[in-house]
């Protein structure tokens, strides 16, 4: 059963790895885009008008797929503290049970946010004159990746060996990722 365990947190790393390398990228076109907005308002005025509403969309994507890290390092919100102080099969239990709860909340937010990115497509944004539903799709893009971690670490709770003794990735996984 382990072995199940083993090829899900596998699995979850994998992903884990593509999601924070694309967090980081995207944070590093943001400090970019917000540096050039500050040097055309303050230093060389050119008149650039992007770097304000591309910020925001970096910004929203960045924050959204960062979910899913959160997800995959246990970091996401749970009740720690009475987990901590439960048998480990209630414990298993209430792990696996956040995850289903999750899963439902994310899979929701998939469905209507796809509903979202389709209107956003008859909506322009004010400066590039583009679909707003480019923006608008990474709502159900991160929530596809948050069901896909929850679903990998459901799967991992319960087939672990041990059952969790915290939420947290530093009691989980205490090898580092």
């Amino acid at each position: 059963m382990s072995d199940i365990a083993d090829r899900a947190r596998g699995w979850s790393k994998r992903v884990n790895w593509l999601v924070e390398r694309v967090c980081v990228a995207l944070l590093a076109l943001l400090v970019i885009d917000v540096w050039l907005g500050v040097v055309v308002r303050y230093a060389i005025p050119l008149p650039i008008t992007f770097t304000e509403e591309l910020a925001r969309y970096l910004m929203i994507w960045m924050a959204l797929l960062a979910v899913s890290s959160g997800i995959a390092h246990r970091e996401h919100i749970g009740v720690g503290f009475v987990l901590e102080r439960l048998p480990a099969p209630v414990r298993r239990w209430l792990a696996v049970g956040f995850d289903v709860i999750g899963f439902v909340f994310f899979a929701a937010l998939f469905w209507y946010g796809l509903g979202f990115t389709e209107r956003g497509f008859s909506r322009l944004t004010m400066i590039y004159a583009i679909p707003k539903g480019y923006a608008f799709a990474g709502v159900p893009l991160a929530a596809f990746v948050a069901c896909l971690q929850l679903a990998l670490m459901g799967v991992h709770d319960w087939f672990a060996e041990r059952a969790p003794e915290a939420l947290a990735s530093r009691t989980i996984d205490p090898g580092g990722e």
